[in-house]
């Protein structure tokens, strides 16, 4: 039945404004203007005498078209408490029957739902962004930055040793000892650093000092204090790279502002740290995102993982791009025909590229967000989002009476208490029953659900996640066919793709329809990216190192 529904909802071919979606366009050259092809805004929210119209019209329904159109005249402004007049307008709502309530979230949710159309258009204009992002003559107003990581060589197998990684991304960091071993086979020891909150605002000096120091306790403790190491460095802060062990912080961002720091190299400040102390040999061999790190935890184990890619908290890819595409890349001297590119695609549809998909939901979640009009496509993916786009769903629906009879709670109405992991929950129940939706609207303090409720909250849950998967396909099936290699396997990591119990096999399914004739693709788990991948990055270098000295 969802299914029959799902397909009749896609092939009508609409945007949040309730616009026909635009034709594809032909032809563009990299260096156009930002605003490519945005879709005009259009209509808001119905005045209460339209709203008191619609819910009449509801009350009156004998059929669900008619519900249906009702549902389409909800007023938009319902994220905050409905007022006893909306309460009295929409009355007619509540009193409708089952079936009335249930065509009425799929009409509403039919927004969330992408056509063929719409995901090829994507699929266009994502390219046409990479494209910027990789010229040198239009990089510097690309919205997709496509930074080049400088790691020309993935793992062969061949890595052997003990080599250190260090994971800065948070209030907390990780130091780890990996000893790579015949056979695919390793030995992983870490330990998890806070980061006192002085530390966090005080001077750069005092924070590299500090990561020296349990850099240095870390090796004792290990056995490994005399010997000398390598060391990769995964550093999940905006970052310039100049080279393989060379980056400028852009700037700090997660609670960091450590003077003295911001258009600093990162690795020479660490370098120098450790040097002050002068207890510990440890050679910087790399510098990399948690992305590239999870692409290279994969290679190790799978030769033709050539894609990275992280759907968690936030989103981003990398991938495997020829170096005469990448015009950012000059290394003198280079014989090598590939380098890693660190797509930054988070930031996709910051210059109005997503508009002709972006709802008033993903509108809302951008106005309340710390840093609204950036990071636009991860918005519409990241677990830090998903759970609230469907809070902003429910509570339009409950405060229009479609659900749970119009009875709202505390925490239904405050941001942020939709946790995605409940998503993941919903979804997990199987077809039929509802033993989690329920245990989850009894933590938001909603008691009185009917089935109908529950069923339609978890239509709203799997609209908002399909989304999600379908944009990330859209994306990755774009980087595929770009690369054009008869076979890539893609490294993901992340909590939503880890967690979610249809997410990759949404991915697979929509991914097959994108990519072209003749390629074929499977996705991998990956194991620590930001851990192991960093190590990875440092043992290839020095694997490169020894053949370049022969």
């Amino acid at each position: 039945m969802d299914q029959e529904l799902n397909g009749a909802m896609r092939s009508v071919s609409i945007n949040s404004n309730g616009l026909a979606a635009t034709p594809h366009l032909n032809g563009h050259s990299k260096d156009e203007p930002d605003n490519v092809r945005r879709t005009a805004a259009s209509g808001g929210a119905l005045s209460a005498s339209a709203s008191a119209a619609a819910s009449a019209s509801v009350s009156k329904a004998t059929n669900a078209s008619t519900a249906a159109a009702a549902a389409r005249a909800i007023p938009a402004a319902a994220s905050s408490a409905s007022t006893a007049t909306e309460a009295t307008s929409l009355s007619g709502l509540a009193g409708a029957s089952e079936a009335e309530k249930k065509k009425m979230v799929y009409e509403l949710c039919q927004q969330l739902l992408l056509t063929d159309e719409q995901v090829q258009e994507l699929c266009y204009r994502i390219l046409h962004e990479i494209r910027r992002g990789l010229a040198k003559d239009t990089h510097p107003k690309a919205n997709v930055k496509c930074f080049v990581t400088y790691v020309q060589d993935l793992p062969n197998g061949n890595e052997r040793g003990k080599f250190l990684a260090l994971d800065l991304g948070g209030t907390n960091f990780r130091v780890l000892l990996i000893h790579l071993q015949e056979n695919n086979d390793f030995q992983m020891e870490s330990r998890i650093y806070a980061i006192p909150q002085h530390i966090m605002i005080g001077s750069g000096t005092q924070l590299f000092d500090h990561i020296a120091e349990c850099l240095s306790n870390f090796m004792a403790e290990h056995n490994v204090y005399a010997e000398r190491l390598p060391l990769g460095f995964t550093f999940s802060f905006p970052l310039r790279q100049l080279g393989l062990t060379r980056g400028l912080l852009e700037t700090w961002t997660k609670g960091f502002n450590c003077a003295g720091v911001v258009n600093e190299d990162v690795v020479q400040l660490l370098k120098d740290a450790i040097a002050r102390r002068g207890d510990v040999q440890i050679d910087v061999c790399a510098i990399l995102n948690d992305t590239t790190g999870t692409l290279m935890s994969c290679a190790w184990k799978n030769h033709n993982c050539k894609i990275g890619l992280i759907v968690g908290t936030g989103s981003n890819a990398c991938y495997v791009e020829r170096v005469e595409e990448a015009e950012l890349f000059d290394v003198e001297g280079n014989r090598k025909p590939h380098v890693l590119i660190n797509t930054e695609w988070g930031a996709f549809g910051d210059n109005g590229a997503l508009d002709f998909v972006r709802t008033e939901f993903d509108q809302d979640i951008d106005s309340h967000s710390i840093n609204p009009g950036k990071q636009t496509f991860e918005k519409m993916i990241s677990g830090m989002y998903m759970g609230e786009l469907v809070r902003l769903v429910l509570v339009k629906m409950t405060h229009a009476g479609i659900l749970f009879k119009g009875q709202d709670s505390e925490v239904l109405n405050t941001r942020g208490l939709f946790f995605t992991k409940y998503v993941s929950e919903i979804e997990a129940d199987e077809p039929g029953t509802f033993t989690n939706c329920r245990l989850v609207l009894e933590e938001l303090g909603l008691t009185n659900a009917t089935d109908g409720d529950c069923a339609n909250v978890r239509y709203i849950c799997e609209c908002v996640s399909k989304r999600a998967a379908h944009l990330v396909s859209a994306g990755i099936a774009t980087l595929i066919n770009k690369m054009d290699e008869p076979f890539v396997t893609v490294g993901v990591d992340g909590s939503v793709y880890r967690f979610h119990p249809k997410f990759h096999n949404l991915m697979v399914e929509k991914i097959t329809k994108l990519i072209k004739p003749g390629i074929t693709f499977d996705l991998m788990l990956s194991e620590d990216g930001s851990g192991r991948g960093a190590a990875l990055v440092a043992a290839v270098a020095c694997r490169e190192d020894i053949l370049n000295s022969k």
